[in-house]
């Protein structure tokens, strides 16, 4: 077997049960298949996401206990699709959507210091040794408090832990919006607002890498579909395999830190390491 430090490793941070399945599915799933370690650390456990039957956080009916035990469950069954080889959870409280009154509460993880957060992580790092570490950029791909923290405790996690080669931002390159316009008419649906898109995803010349994940485009849809408490996936679920592909057959990275001089642009988050 080999040394800890010898076996190639992906490690990807998220907030929260399904974001691993939406932006990083693809890559979990390839190179899972390709004999790579791949590692979720899972930051909180996802108590404001809907409940069974699609019941809100506000609503007397949502039971953050209830949640917390069906997020978990659709966690493992989506790792399981994807290969997932270790299942790393943080366990701190969802923080909603920013400008919530969750943001504040004891344990929420916007509320924890960035510093301990990282110290926790670094110890995950030290551990599994990844060379390549996956997370999101500084304004969390959309704003959302816990994909900002996210993005805060790993770098500084990787600050303080030396190692990892390669971190990588997961992204959707800005011409990409326009296929999700056009799907949106094709089904009949109103798209955001020009200026809500505009603000999303990353200049197409400052997108790094480009990773084919078109052969596991159906692990990705089905580890989405284990997550079928949480509404938000219930429409890409419904897209025919041809649009789901046109979305979803490609991820795309930003290259933040590299220790190997791969050239760019890139295919593979590995690129210098085998």
């Amino acid at each position: 077997m080999m040394a800890r430090s010898d076996q190639l490793t992906l490690m990807a941070v998220h907030a929260h049960p399904d974001d691993e399945a939406s932006s990083t599915g693809g890559i979990l799933a390839r190179y899972s298949d390709e004999g790579i370690r791949t590692v979720l650390v899972t930051c909180t456990r996802g108590e404001l996401g809907d409940g069974p039957g699609g019941v809100k956080p506000g609503d007397p009916a949502h039971d953050e206990a209830v949640v917390v035990e069906t997020r978990q469950a659709e966690l493992e069954a989506s790792c399981a699709v994807l290969g997932v080889s270790h299942l790393e959870m943080l366990g701190y409280h969802d923080s909603g959507m920013m400008g919530w009154p969750q943001n504040t509460a004891p344990g929420a993880f916007w509320n924890t210091p960035v510093a301990e957060g990282a110290e926790r992580l670094g110890k995950l790092i030290a551990h599994y040794e990844p060379q390549v570490v996956v997370t999101y950029d500084s304004n969390g791909f959309y704003g959302h408090p816990d994909h900002i923290q996210a993005h805060r405790i790993t770098v500084a996690a990787l600050d303080a832990t030396p190692g990892p080669a390669k971190l990588y931002y997961p992204t959707f390159p800005r011409s990409a919006f326009a296929d999700f316009v056009a799907v949106f008419a094709e089904e009949g649906l109103e798209a955001p607002p020009d200026e809500e898109l505009a603000e999303l995803g990353t200049p197409d010349e400052l997108v790094t890498t480009y990773v084919d994940c078109s052969l596991f485009v159906g692990r990705k849809r089905a580890a989405l579909a284990a997550h079928a408490s949480q509404s938000d996936n219930i429409f890409f679920l419904r897209l025919g395999d041809e649009r789901f592909m046109r979305l979803f057959g490609t991820e795309a990275f930003v290259r933040m830190t590299d220790t190997t001089g791969a050239a760019l642009p890139e295919n593979d988050l590995f690129a210098g390491l085998r």
